[in-house]
């Protein structure tokens, strides 16, 4: 590809000497488990987010994991969710034995339609989780309205979007929880899995602190089945160098949207996102509405520019869901988004001329000189 869909390569030469440099200090010292770098980062990320507390975790998935039973989600609770996320969203619900239960998306944000949620609220509900799809928050009051209500918790899935920010607070420091993911590919990656939870209750902190370590508050004495979930030493080394460029990068992803907003504007078959008031987005993704997507993405494909869908297939169809008995209709939103939302090339070091040059390919698929 001339233009992949994020290019990971171009970040790194920028900070090769930052980088190479904490990871030899790690080296060095040979601590390589819950070190200095990971207290570290735990202070900075909860500083960043304006919450009281952080803990590194292994990934974003296992943030969600621990925070739903750190408030103690489990067996014949349900939780709301939204149907077009990435699976895990709901895989961690479910592997706690608890059942996902969905409710349709806002067709402009993508985001979960909280005027929905009241609707599907019962007895057995413990919790909300909302996503903030692609890098722009949720309608917050909303949900903390309908928590205060039911006396529900609230884990907000901001994997995609660290730094969001809504009404003047950032992503993960609204909720219950915060949950963040460091996958290579996000606004702050690393070098491999990483994940974050935030909270500003320190009874969930303290839980969340043991279950990430086999349930153990003392070394070799366990209080409770938990798991291995700690974050690398290296990559909180690695984290902590990029922490310190993430407004800019988040900046410089906002510039490249703006531009990609402009260029597409006069193409009537192309729907540019959309940004609530009183909210930022901080495009994990740069995702469109499409006519004919899939021809769209293949010859984009021809024309070396990479693209992805987010997601093909919204959850409540998937063939692991079969027993929550969900159909095709359920979710009109989440399912015509799915046919439709195509994510463009989107990544901080991306040049204002490659972004020409993907648009120019767009507007010659549509025949539109």
């Amino acid at each position: 590809m001339r233009i992949p869909s994020f290019d990971l390569k171009r970040q790194y030469q920028n900070l090769k000497l930052e980088i190479d440099q904490v990871v030899q200090e790690v080296m060095k010292k040979g601590q390589f488990i819950l070190g200095e770098n990971v207290s570290l980062l735990e202070s900075e990320i909860s500083a960043y987010c304006g919450t009281k507390y952080a803990v590194g975790v292994a990934s974003g998935t296992d943030a969600l994991l621990l925070s739903l039973r750190a408030c103690g989600v489990g067996p014949g609770d349900e939780v709301i969710t939204t149907p077009f996320t990435f699976f895990a969203t709901a895989e961690v619900i479910s592997n706690l034995g608890a059942r996902p239960v969905f409710v349709d998306i806002e067709p402009d944000t993508f985001n979960i339609d909280v005027e929905r949620i009241e609707k599907v609220v019962t007895k057995s509900t413990k919790a909300i989780l909302p996503v903030h799809i692609f890098g722009q928050m949720c309608d917050m009051d909303k949900l903390i309205e309908i928590k205060e209500k039911y006396s529900l918790f609230i884990i907000e899935d901001a994997c995609q979007a660290i730094g969001a920010v809504y009404n003047g607070k950032k992503a993960g420091s609204i909720g219950d929880t915060g949950c963040f993911s460091f996958f290579p590919t996000k606004n702050l990656g690393a070098f491999g899995d990483g994940g974050m939870v935030v909270t500003n209750n320190e009874e969930i902190k303290d839980r969340v602190l043991v279950l990430r370590n086999h349930g153990s508050k003392k070394k070799y004495y366990h209080e409770e089945l938990g798991y291995n979930s700690r974050l690398d030493e290296i990559q909180a080394g690695i984290l902590r160098v990029k922490l310190k460029y993430l407004d800019s990068y988040i900046k410089r992803r906002q510039e490249i949207a703006n531009l990609y907003s402009v260029l597409l504007s006069d193409i009537p078959y192309i729907k540019a996102p959309t940004i609530k008031e009183g909210r930022s987005h901080t495009f994990h993704q740069y995702v469109i509405r499409a006519e004919n997507r899939d021809e769209l993405q293949k010859y984009l494909s021809d024309h070396g520019i990479g693209s992805t869908v987010y997601y093909p297939l919204p959850l409540h169809l998937q063939k692991v869901y079969k027993s929550l008995g969900y159909k095709l209709g359920d979710f009109p939103e989440a399912e015509k988004a799915s046919k439709e939302v195509l994510a463009l090339p989107m990544w901080p070091e991306l040049t204002n001329e490659e972004v020409k040059e993907v648009v120019e390919v767009i507007r010659s698929f549509y025949g539109k000189n």
